[in-house]
């Protein structure tokens, strides 16, 4: 097949050559955003005289046509075009004949696949940013149903103090927030147009960059065309977020598989989002959240990939930036399975609340309680730290807790205890007096979740 752009050549690549360098089995993906780009492009040829309004209607009905044929998936791809946009070209002319070889005019390819990835993205990391929102609300509601549910608050995954079950769902909640204000923040940088900015030197056509940006719903343009063709640092930005995003969903499904787990069972999940073993009849694996876990690496190596690929390149377009397209696909395909995954996990969960505050009744996570309570009766806290110290040595060798302690023993240990030591030490009282602002407090819990849903209500 002859190459669009073969006049230079006097003779081909083989077969196997075409195949190694083609991008079109996989930027096909950006179809609708490169007709789209196009019928911003060609209107703007029109209304600044570039193109007749006739050539412009002709070019458009072609593009309008391949559009419909590309959303009922009736579009053929040859890898001989090697890429969406010669291919698009190609199907342009055979529709609309000569004509359609004007609606490159005053474009690259260079300029033209940098619009479709802005385009690209602005949709998928806005859909993202809705994702995370439902993930965030299915936190929400569990942790409206879990105010006064105590469970064990840990510290190098040992006991440390009682908490609420709503606290520590909630802790998700703002680490998803934060993701959302990085998503949110990096449209800024993903809606500018690089449309018109040619190989990299801009044209010689009187084209208005400004009017084919507002077609497409940009805020702006790239104010440098060398900088538009090669910047894809909006794509980094979003492979950086979309890794921390990941990194959050990783942490949180390694609790869900551990308080999954026998020796915890703090939760159980829902059959959906579970699978049992081919040897194991009674097994019952957290599959979901374990893959979810594993996908947080492919990420990363997306990250990673990219940075790799663009730290030497010199401006402004090296092929080497073909690479891009691949990861980013793939990032959001993993992100966006991920959070529906996980909001439906988190919405059907179980939650074993007599077996989590059991947990808090055998520890030692109330001895902090024991320390500000001398500490508030006049105590330096280092020494009330100390004497509590020994008295859970005293527990662990005499093989009972602090409540199992007599009054006694409490004031053998210093004198400032008194009888109402015992209440205290309960887990219910222990986290309803941590009311410190963003605390486990109830009142606290309750003040966060007001401000949780007005967060989500400012969307």
């Amino acid at each position: 097949m002859k190459k669009l752009w073969g006049g230079r050549f006097t003779k081909t690549a083989e077969e196997w050559v075409d195949e190694f360098g083609a991008s079109i089995p996989f930027d096909q993906e950006l179809v609708m955003e490169d007709i789209t780009g196009s019928i911003a492009h060609v209107t703007m040829l029109a209304k600044t005289g570039i193109l007749t309004d006739d050539e412009a209607q002709q070019i458009k009905k072609g593009l309008e046509a391949l559009k419909e044929k590309a959303a009922n998936d009736e579009l053929e791809f040859s890898v001989a075009l090697e890429d969406i946009h010669l291919n698009l070209e190609s199907k342009l002319t055979d529709l609309v004949g000569p004509v359609g070889g004007k609606l490159h005019t005053g474009r690259s390819r260079n300029d033209q696949v940098a619009t479709d990835m802005h385009l690209y993205l602005s949709k998928q990391v806005s859909d993202i940013i809705e994702l995370t929102a439902e993930l965030q609300q299915a936190l929400l509601e569990q942790a409206e149903k879990h105010v006064e549910t105590i469970m064990p608050g840990y510290t190098h995954l040992q006991r440390a103090q009682p908490i609420s079950f709503a606290h520590h769902l909630m802790a998700y909640f703002w680490m998803f927030e934060r993701d959302k204000q990085r998503l949110t923040e990096s449209l800024k940088r993903i809606n500018i147009s690089p449309l018109g900015a040619g190989a990299l030197a801009g044209t010689t056509f009187p084209i208005d960059r400004y009017y084919s940006a507002e077609l497409l719903g940009f805020d702006g343009i790239y104010e440098n065309s060398m900088d538009a063709v090669s910047d894809r640092d909006f794509i980094l930005e979003f492979l950086s977020n979309s890794s921390i995003l990941m990194m959050h969903l990783s942490r949180f499904s390694e609790e869900i598989i551990l308080w999954s787990s026998q020796e915890f069972r703090f939760i159980d999940l829902d059959d959906s989002f579970s699978t049992g073993s081919s040897i194991m009849p009674q097994k019952k694996n957290p599959d979901m959240a374990e893959l979810i876990r594993g996908k947080t690496g492919r990420v990363y190596g997306n990250l990673f990939g990219l940075l790799t690929v663009l730290k030497g390149l010199p401006l402004a377009y090296n092929k080497d930036m073909q690479e891009d397209k691949e990861g980013m696909f793939d990032t959001v395909k993993t992100v966006t399975g991920s959070l529906k995954i996980f909001a439906g996990m988190i919405r059907t969960m179980k939650v074993n609340t007599d077996n989590m505050v059991q947990a808090t009744k055998q520890d030692f996570s109330n001895a902090t309680e024991l320390a500000d309570y001398l500490s508030s009766k006049g105590m330096p806290f280092r020494e009330a730290h100390e004497v509590v110290g020994k008295l859970v040595l005293h527990c662990v060798e005499k093989g009972c807790y602090l409540s199992d302690l007599s009054m006694e023993e409490f004031k053998n240990s210093s004198p400032l205890f008194e009888n109402d030591i015992y209440e205290v030490l309960a887990p219910e009282t222990a986290v309803a007096r941590r009311n410190s602002a963003g605390g486990t407090g109830f009142e606290q819990i309750k003040i966060a979740l007001e401000k949780a849903k007005q967060c989500l209500a400012d969307k």
